[in-house]
This record gives C-alpha cells, structure tokens and sequence, in this order.
C-alpha cells in the first residue's frame, strides 16, 4: 500500500475476562495487541484466527476496534 492509498486502521486485541458476558479484562497488563489492520476484512481474518485458537476458554475473547473513531471519535478529520 503506498503512502498515498487511504485506509481505515483496525486494532485486534483480546484477553480473558473477569466473566463470561463483560467487557472488562481480568489483567490489563496481559493484553494481546494481535495486530493492526489497514481494512476490516484483514482485521476480521486476524481476530477469527485467534478467537478459533482460544476457543477452550470461555473466558478469552478478542475484538476488533475501529481506530479511526478512537483517534478521530467527532469524524472531523482532527485528532480527540
């Protein structure tokens, strides 16, 4: 991908969580940042990758985070 080629960053992280159904991580600190992705179609493939491979523990779970709408969350073209 050139520098001029836009995109629109994903971050895949996960970890284990304190219970089944939240979103709160058990240990911050042992997060996995899986990767970042320049299309959602990579993020998906890379976050379905993980999930199938932890699939054992009810508690891991990965997910995918749209970057754009953390480092530009008014859509207005600046950062916060």
């Amino acid at each position: 991908m050139s520098e001029k080629q836009q995109y629109h960053l994903h971050l895949v992280l996960g970890g284990e969580l304190t219970t089944v159904g939240g979103v709160q991580f058990r240990d911050p600190s042992q997060l996995e940042l899986v990767g970042a992705f320049a299309t959602y179609e990579e993020a998906a493939r890379a976050w379905k990758a993980r999930a199938q491979a932890t699939v054992d523990n009810a508690h891991m779970r990965y997910f995918i985070l749209d970057a754009a709408r953390l480092l530009d969350p008014d859509g207005d073209g600046t950062a916060g």
